[in-house]
């Protein structure tokens, strides 16, 4: 009887610790990361932490889009296009840095800390609350010494669909999206759902809902 108890306790055991890792890993790194929402209603992830690659310029991204980002700069440059990520991915702690940042730039122009606060949220989003804490977000402009930013922007419009990133904030989707239109940003959903959004010109809130 006691034999008995005891692999029945051992069994129960190992149930409570699948179930468990099993929660970790949904909360850490959800399966569909390259679907997950953020804006000003929809928050990171608990405890998302993605794993980081370092480009040649410093920034920082998801290791997983590394690859379809690569390819997309070679096949732009092979078209005389030359882009470069200016911005990447930002830890919670910079995210902050950037809202007070900007939030004390109103205020030395004279702005009052209430305004000042309700100005910056037009132009930074709060921490928690970027894409750029995902690591998949990106800004991208171009090598001044080869393209000009128009270049880059008209190129990506068309083609960056073909390698899973999508423009995240289009024009005239502001009352979507939240943010005005940012021919910068782009963010990687997978190629399936970045040429489904295209086809369709909507939005990841529209492609989600």
């Amino acid at each position: 009887m006691k034999r008995k108890n005891k692999v029945l306790i051992m069994i129960i055991l190992m149930f409570v610790a699948m179930v468990a890792l099993k929660f970790t890993q949904s909360e850490e790194s959800p399966d569909d990361w390259w679907l997950i929402l953020v804006n000003e209603k929809h928050s990171v992830p608990k405890n998302y932490s993605p794993e980081l690659t370092q480009l040649s310029n410093g920034i920082y991204i998801d290791s997983r889009i590394y690859p379809d980002l690569q390819k997309m700069f070679d096949d732009a440059r092979s078209d005389g296009i030359y882009p470069v990520v200016s911005e990447g991915y930002r830890t919670y702690k910079q995210q902050k840095q950037m809202m007070t940042d900007k939030i004390n730039s109103f205020i030395n122009e004279g702005y009052s800390e209430k305004e000042a606060k309700k100005y910056a949220k037009d132009w930074v989003a709060e921490a928690g609350r970027s894409e750029h804490e995902l690591g998949i977000a990106l800004d991208i402009n171009a090598d001044p010494s080869y393209s000009s930013d128009d270049e880059v922007y008209n190129w990506l419009a068309v083609n960056a669909c073909k390698y899973g990133f999508i423009l995240r904030y289009p024009p005239n989707k502001e009352d979507i999206t939240g943010i005005d239109y940012e021919p910068w940003h782009y963010r990687y959903v997978g190629t399936d759902t970045a040429l489904e959004i295209y086809s369709r010109q909507i939005t990841l809130e529209e492609y989600l809902s």
